[in-house]
């Protein structure tokens, strides 16, 4: 991607020069100009007020040559310092389609000394690994992630863009997308090949998960989406299985970083991790109120199970958001999932529904949870549940 400086437009207010996180445009007789080590990551032209900065597509959206895009990437998101679980799923669901395509899988990693986390990352089906290695990169900031992903894009074309519908994902990818000129489906629940085309077909709840979509993105590229965490599979991983690692050199210049971290405050975590749990028991609007939510909490101490919640529980202020389970919480695939007091609303079912053995208590026995419950307990909850809890109790006093 050629970047130039339309004199006659160009101001010399130094805003593209202070943007750039890589130093590499200056003003110089009043006028903006472009260095020779300049990745066309586009920040520039995204601050320059009288639009002075031409930036000839690389990408050629209008008219994309499929030849010109190829292989699959994945965004492999860390959190201090770590793999994320769900980009390693993500890395599963990208070996697969890559394999139907014919084509290669590719992570991109950002981070300070990522360098040991390239093995793991073949290891789970990557082919090659671009790794971006600067001590800037030790947290995500949005404007520098965006600048150099928009980089590697440009410079590899990939023709499948897949990053995890995760905080950082959901913020990282619409800024990419719009930087690329091309479009994303956000919180995918599958994704496929269509046989005629090798299109990627982007799967998710609609209408409020009445409806399933299906999108595809024919006349652009890359084609981008966000996945849902923990509603794909990661593959086994292979120790014997060998790739590329190529190091991406930047030089990434602080006065382009506009946002500067003076502390992390950690928010209070549930004890057991409700995304990892192996049991989860989950507390609905039939609990009436906070004070009865103790005995969700207690049958789940007494299981060695995390605590999960509705989406109406959450917003009556019961528990944590960070309990929820749903379309716009949490999804979950506990071995056991213990629903209570939940109604089984359709977006709750899709962050649940992927559970070994479902378990529902509901007094109406006509409740949605209760026809995709592999045990429907019909009855009332303040009986049910600490009656479960005693007889936990005693059968552990006997063992």
């Amino acid at each position: 991607m050629d970047i130039q400086v339309v004199r006659e437009m160009c101001t010399g207010c130094g805003e593209c020069e202070q943007a750039c996180p890589f130093g590499q445009i200056a003003v110089v007789d009043q006028k903006a100009k472009i260095l020779d080590s300049c990745v066309s990551c586009g920040a520039c032209r995204d601050v320059c007020q009288p639009g002075a900065i031409d930036l000839s597509p690389f990408l050629d959206n209008e008219n994309p040559s499929p030849d010109a895009y190829r292989d699959i990437f994945v965004f492999a998101e860390l959190r201090e310092g770590e793999l994320r679980e769900c980009s390693l799923e993500l890395l599963g669901e990208g070996r697969r389609l890559a394999d139907k395509l014919h084509q290669e899988l590719a992570a991109v990693v950002f981070g300070d000394d990522p360098s040991g986390l390239c093995r793991p990352l073949i290891s789970h089906g990557a082919d090659r690994v671009y790794m971006v290695d600067d001590a800037n990169l030790g947290f995500y900031r949005t404007e520098t992630y965006t600048a150099l992903l928009t980089a590697i894009v440009t410079r590899y074309r990939p023709s499948i863009l897949l990053l995890s519908a995760t905080t950082t994902g959901r913020d990282l990818a619409p800024r990419l997308a719009a930087r690329l000129g091309t479009g994303l489906t956000a919180d995918c629940t599958s994704l496929e090949i269509e046989e005629e085309t090798g299109v990627l077909l982007q799967n998710l709840p609609a209408w409020g998960g009445k409806m399933m979509a299906e999108i595809k993105t024919p006349d652009h590229r890359p084609q981008m989406a966000t996945v849902r965490p923990h509603v794909m599979r990661k593959q086994e991983p292979d120790p014997d299985r060998e790739g590329e690692v190529i190091e991406i050199p930047v030089q990434i210049n602080p006065r382009g970083i506009p946002v500067k971290r003076l502390k992390v405050v950690k928010e209070e975590q549930p004890t057991t991790s409700i995304e990892q749990a192996e049991i989860v028991v989950a507390g609905g609007r039939g609990l009436q109120g906070p004070e009865q939510f103790a005995i969700i909490e207690e049958l789940a101490d007494v299981l060695g199970a995390a605590v999960g919640a509705s989406r109406a529980a959450v917003d009556e202020g019961w528990t944590s958001h960070l309990c929820q389970v749903g379309q716009t919480g949490k999804t979950v695939r506990p071995k056991i999932y213990v629903a209570c007091g939940i109604s089984g609303a359709i977006q709750h079912c899709i962050g649940m529904e992927g559970s070994g053995t479902i378990v529902a208590i509901n007094k109406d026995r006509e409740a949605p949870i209760m026809r995709i419950a592999d045990y429907a307990l019909v009855g009332d909850l303040f009986q049910i549940v600490p009656a479960l809890i005693q007889a936990v109790r005693t059968k552990r006093r006997r063992n």
